[in-house]
């Protein structure tokens, strides 16, 4: 009986006997790698997160990540990393080396940069003015969230889910609020997976089938443009090199994401002079990066951080902000038909989100279902691409006033 017990004590059954949140959480865990293997939103980046949130949650794992205050020995010291890896375990020392030190989401929008085609957006730069139009939920909730209670930094961090995109909200969080990665991240990727439902859900709430049915193409051919790009393979060289230090100088904070997000993007443009680096930048450092990110962030999800009434609001308000930033694209487009003989279709309003390039598949994928003929792909992404950049640079705007 001796023996028995010993082995019964070994086992985790007590613990989740006498915490019934570590059950709860492996079954969110388990809703997470739902809607990644089965309903395919966003898999490579909710099974990391998930498979995390369940590393986390199995009581006598130490896989789970802790707080900052468990590894400060006094006043002025932490323990180093082989300190924190023997105190407190692998996944300890992943977070503290590559995540809390602001690591990986630069590394990550470096990959992103190097997929990613400037093309659409410079042959219809008018569009662009779009993405920064959806930005316009980072800031209203932000301003709510302060008069509910959470602080400045911390509204900050819930509104950056508005921009639609994850590597930029863990990134400003972990610089103003870090003790709260978890939900935010967990929220920010989530509706970004989401964003075949928000998408479509919002237009129809908010456009009509006339306004929805709007074909670009046409309206090109009835209104051509009087100026187009001779050597746009020149223009899409210099774009990255002379927006990065633009943008740097004005938004200082923003450069570790901005840069390296063009900087990827000019590999991309070289060609194959550079192949073998835009190859490491889209392969093996982007996947590699995509991994520890995803297992990190879902170890900081432990029962005692998740399940709190903040949590709720954080869910709820990274929904409002995203729904408000759709509707802020759209917004600007209606106002501009107002004034333009050349009509813009809403649906490249609403694409002005990071979530590239899901958000302007989503939204041509509805256009079309209104007329078979309209194609708003190209149109979209000029949007979408602007809205990465926007993001970026909110986020800079919001680390130098509050970080």
């Amino acid at each position: 009986m001796d023996i028995l017990k010993t082995l019964f004590e070994m086992t985790a059954f007590q613990e989740l006997f006498n915490n019934p949140g570590y059950l709860l959480m492996l079954l969110i865990g388990a809703f997470l790698l739902y809607l990644g293997i089965v309903k395919k939103y966003e898999p490579l980046l909710l099974l990391p997160i998930a498979f995390g949130v369940i590393l986390a949650n199995l009581p006598g794992g130490e896989m789970a990540v802790v707080p900052v205050d468990l590894i400060k020995v006094d006043e002025h010291r932490y323990m180093n990393l082989l300190e924190i890896a023997y105190e407190y375990g692998i996944m300890n020392y992943l977070y503290y080396a590559l995540l809390k030190t602001g690591f990986l989401p630069p590394l990550i929008f470096m990959g992103i940069g190097a997929l990613t085609d400037f093309g659409p957006m410079l042959r219809n730069l008018r569009l662009a003015f779009f993405g920064a139009a959806a930005q316009l939920g980072i800031f209203i909730v932000l301003i709510s969230a302060i008069l509910i209670g959470f602080t400045a930094k911390e509204a900050a961090s819930l509104g950056i889910i508005g921009g639609a995109d994850g590597p930029t909200a863990i990134y400003t969080t972990i610089k103003l609020a870090p003790h709260l990665l978890g939900p935010i991240a967990i929220a920010a990727y989530s509706y970004m997976a989401l964003v075949p439902v928000i998408i479509p859900f919002v237009a129809k709430l908010t456009c009509s089938k006339k306004e929805l049915s709007i074909n670009m193409k046409k309206m090109d051919k009835l209104y051509p443009a009087t100026y187009k790009i001779k050597n746009l393979t020149a223009v899409k060289i210099i774009f990255p090199i002379v927006l990065g230090i633009v943008i740097s100088i004005f938004v200082p904070s923003s450069t570790p994401l901005l840069g390296m997000l063009l900087f990827g993007n000019l590999l991309k443009e070289i060609g194959s002079t550079v192949g073998r680096l835009t190859d490491a930048a889209t392969g093996t450092v982007l996947n590699t990066s995509t991994i520890f990110l995803g297992l990190t962030v879902g170890a900081t999800m432990t029962a005692d951080v998740f399940l709190k009434w903040d949590t709720i609001l954080i869910v709820v308000g990274g929904f409002i902000a995203f729904a408000i930033s759709i509707f802020g694209g759209i917004l600007a487009v209606k106002i501009v038909n107002l004034f333009a003989k050349k009509k813009i279709n809403p649906l490249v309003g609403a694409t002005g989100l990071s979530a590239v390039p899901m958000a302007s598949r989503v939204a041509n994928e509805l256009a079309i279902k209104y007329d078979p003929s309209n194609h708003l792909l190209q149109y979209c992404m000029s949007s979408n691409i602007s809205g990465v950049i926007g993001s970026a640079v909110a986020a800079g705007v919001l680390i130098s006033f509050l970080g």
